[in-house]
């Protein structure tokens, strides 16, 4: 966060909560520091962030994200509506950091509960065990590698979405990660080898001309 005061305080708040925080005060550090971090929870200053860096940061974690506009009485209907457009979870204005914990808290105690409930994906013979980090085709056990298991999560988790090659390069890689789409294309044919019954006709991971990818449920 840019509010530097604001930021130390809520840091002070949370570390007395009993949470381990750390602020940073550019956006480049912001999503260097997520991306190493891999934190729970990310809140931002919505006065010195940009829609870019919120991007990134969606890019590179699943975390909720939280604005606060510090100083400030209300926000701005339009403004709000642009922040959860760009994936912000909650926006809240001129609150305490007692306030902002006790919300933050109960942000992360619904996440617990649906994080518990999304722990495997089933979609056709295809079924994903994040706890154990294990697929299995049919009951048949497979053995992916690291990038294949993250392509075939993002399809477990929006099946029938479809996925352009540059958004699923994002999603995997990170946001302007320099990375051709071919390579994509490569990490596609060798899921296939192990997720399709005949991956020379696939009937799961269709290829969606000139477009993309998407998991047909």
């Amino acid at each position: 966060m840019r509010s530097e005061p604001f930021a130390q305080s809520i840091k002070r708040t949370f570390d007395a909560g009993g949470f381990q925080s750390a602020t940073v005060c550019t956006e480049g550090a912001a999503v260097a520091a997520v991306r190493e971090a891999g934190p729970a929870l990310i809140i931002i200053d919505r006065q010195f962030t940009t829609e870019s860096s919120l991007r990134q940061l969606r890019a590179v974690s699943a975390a909720p994200i939280v604005a606060v506009q510090v100083a400030v009485a209300s926000c701005a209907d339009d403004e709000c509506a642009r922040d959860y457009e760009h994936d912000v979870d909650l926006v809240v204005c001129s609150q305490s950091p007692r306030e902002l914990l006790a919300r933050v808290r109960a942000i992360l105690r619904r996440r617990v509960t649906q994080c518990a409930s999304n722990m495997h994906y089933n979609v056709g013979k295809i079924r994903m065990d994040l706890d154990r980090h294990e697929v299995t085709v049919s009951g048949r056990l497979v053995e992916l590698t690291p990038k294949e298991f993250q392509i075939l999560r993002q399809f477990l988790e929006s099946p029938n979405r479809l996925f352009s090659r540059q958004e699923m390069l994002n999603k995997v890689w990170g946001e302007g990660y320099a990375l051709e789409e071919h390579a994509l294309d490569v990490h596609i044919h060798s899921l296939r080898q192990k997720v399709e019954a005949n991956p020379a006709d696939p009937r799961a991971i269709v290829t969606v001309r000139g477009i993309g990818y998407k998991l047909r449920a």
